[in-house]
């Protein structure tokens, strides 16, 4: 069932909302050849106690860690350690964050250092398919027509949309309905309608969207070995069109 969400509990959101994304921009400055994803682990879980938040990830079906740090081929659900960043490598920062009993959930990939000029059109391909995709939900629209506009701009830019993972509902649950597919077809799935709040989030593969698990068995990552990135918004669906809770 999809929970439709009043007026106040969108107002909670934005503020939360605003918090995460503040707190992702600060994030955003500690990437750089060099440190490693646990140190960026335990600065993002600092800045989510600071703003009076709680992760939202942390102990989530044993996750361990309060960011997924994802690095080239790894796509989500990554666990930080005390491996490195390199020059040339991307990385997606994934973060949750629980504030006044309602979940956030953003995403973001970034270069590392200076990186070949293919990746950074992976990293703008995928962010405007976001935004192509925050552009179809409105109210009428169903969720078959953000998928479809997704995956015929992506596959259009020559690269593939992930299949076996998708964005989805969120409120007092990290993860509700409904489940939301970066393909598909026009005019289907759930009409989309006022006061519902959920995250999109195309996954984009360079080679074939087939994914496996990595070696902890926690995270996934391409199967080709191909690299791999990742956006996401958590969006609000108002009377006055969509407005995007995780933005500054």
């Amino acid at each position: 069932m999809i929970r439709i969400k009043s007026e106040e509990e969108i107002k909670i959101m934005a503020e939360g909302g605003k918090l995460l994304a503040g707190i992702m921009k600060e994030l955003e400055k500690k990437v750089k050849p060099g440190i490693t994803t646990k140190e960026l682990d335990r600065a993002a879980e600092a800045l989510i106690l600071k703003s009076g938040g709680k992760p939202s990830f942390k102990g989530y079906q044993g996750f361990p860690a309060a960011l997924c740090t994802s690095i080239n081929e790894e796509i989500v659900h990554v666990v930080p350690s005390e491996r490195k960043l390199k020059e040339g490598n991307i990385i997606s920062l994934d973060l949750g964050m629980k504030y006044e009993g309602f979940h956030s959930d953003m995403a973001v990939t970034l270069p590392v250092g200076k990186v070949f000029p293919e990746v950074q059109r992976l990293i703008r391909v995928t962010k405007k398919a976001l935004k192509r995709g925050i552009k179809k939900a409105k109210i009428g629209n169903t969720f078959g027509d953000i998928g479809n506009t997704i995956q015929r701009y992506v596959e259009g830019q020559g690269y593939n949309v992930v299949r076996e993972l998708c964005g989805h509902g969120i409120g007092k649950e990290l993860h509700e309905d409904p489940q939301i597919l970066n393909y598909g077809k026009r005019r289907t799935g759930p009409e989309i309608r006022e006061g519902m709040v959920f995250c999109l989030e195309p996954m984009i593969t360079v080679g074939h969207w087939k994914l496996k698990r990595t070696k902890d068995g926690r995270g996934f990552e391409t199967e080709d070995g191909s690299l791999s990135c990742h956006f996401e918004h958590m969006i609000a669906v108002t009377k006055k069109g969509v407005k995007v809770l995780t933005a500054l």
